[in-house]
């Protein structure tokens, strides 16, 4: 169930009474996954609903908006992930001035009691709430014990001797490592847009290709990249024809940058689709990146583009569907 709130008064019940984790979330790696698998055994032995409550937007976006980084996944993308990892409700909170001024004690008060009427909740160590993020681990032990709410506390997990973070991500997705990014989060990253027109010099090569604009998340530098169309059930036309095809996903190679070839300096997202031929304008693709193939480069010819984007689309096949 995702709760999408306008006013706190509006929670549903099915959201009350369990065991609850509060964040942002973003990305859902697999240190979110420690948390929300604790907090699916607390709600189980409180005999409540698991709950994530989370802002958007992001509070950064807020009180330091040109500070604040991109988004690694939409909110309902978001939803959608925590779902599957166990949770049974999904509260997202319009992120407003008024809540991000209230004293850490009202916060607490105000959220976590008398909204969600939490009997348990679990956190990270670097967890932070409350006006100017003054409330730290220890005011919330304090609290959860003055209100007989059971609280515990979960060390951030570490892959390679790091903490696996979203900043950590975020930082990989920006230097194209996708495949690193991937190990740290539990389903690989995606982008996500609207098919545009572009100049259609894919299709005279004989590589049609889904331009994709208004991409509302991260995406990663210049370059080629393997991955999967998945289906979105916001476009069920596609996502039936995609089922049908390979319930996986079709696989995909996807420029990412400028066409230096023919002189095009503007960046775009050029996704070719192996295997498919429909009409996508106007309709939105959900990609997953798998991969990068290679650093965008100018070619002699266009022959030599030709060459090199078949065995681009050979590589992309074998990663996106390793064995057939």
């Amino acid at each position: 169930m995702n709760a999408l709130l306008e006013n706190i008064a509006d929670l549903p019940s099915a959201a009350q009474g369990g065991a609850v984790t509060i964040g942002n979330f973003d990305g859902v790696h697999r240190g979110h996954q420690a948390i929300i698998e604790q907090v699916r055994q607390l709600a189980d032995e409180v005999s409540g609903p698991a709950v994530v409550f989370t802002f958007d937007p992001p509070p950064a976006r807020l009180l330091r908006p040109q500070e604040a980084p991109e988004a690694l996944t939409r909110i309902d993308r978001r939803s959608e992930l925590l779902t599957k990892l166990g949770i049974d409700c999904v509260v997202v909170f319009p992120t407003s001035l008024e809540l991000l001024r209230l004293e850490p004690e009202d916060f607490f008060e105000k959220i976590v009691v008398d909204a969600l009427k939490a009997k348990a909740i679990a956190e990270g160590e670097n967890f932070r709430f409350g006006r100017q993020r003054r409330g730290d681990i220890a005011m919330l032990k304090r609290l959860c014990d003055e209100r007989n709410i059971r609280f515990s506390l979960l060390e951030p997990k570490q892959e390679q001797g790091a903490w696996i973070s979203s900043t950590r991500i975020r930082t990989q997705i920006e230097l194209g490592n996708i495949a690193l990014a991937n190990n740290l989060l539990v389903e690989p990253y995606r982008i996500s847009g609207i098919v545009g027109r572009g100049a259609q010099r894919g299709r005279t090569l004989g590589f049609p290709t889904a331009n994709l604009e208004q991409i509302p998340v991260l995406c990663p530098p210049p370059g080629v990249y393997a991955g999967r169309v998945v289906a979105r059930k916001t476009s069920p036309g596609l996502a039936n024809d995609i089922a049908a095809m390979n319930p996986v996903g079709l696989p995909v190679a996807i420029n990412i940058g400028p066409n230096p070839t023919f002189g095009e300096s503007a960046l775009k997202v050029e996704t070719h689709i192996i295997g498919f031929a429909g009409n996508l304008y106007g309709q939105e693709l959900e990609i997953e990146l798998l991969e990068k193939l290679r650093d965008v480069q100018k070619f002699e010819s266009k022959d030599h583009l030709i060459a090199q984007l078949n065995q681009d689309i050979q590589m992309a096949k074998q990663i996106a569907h390793p064995g057939e």
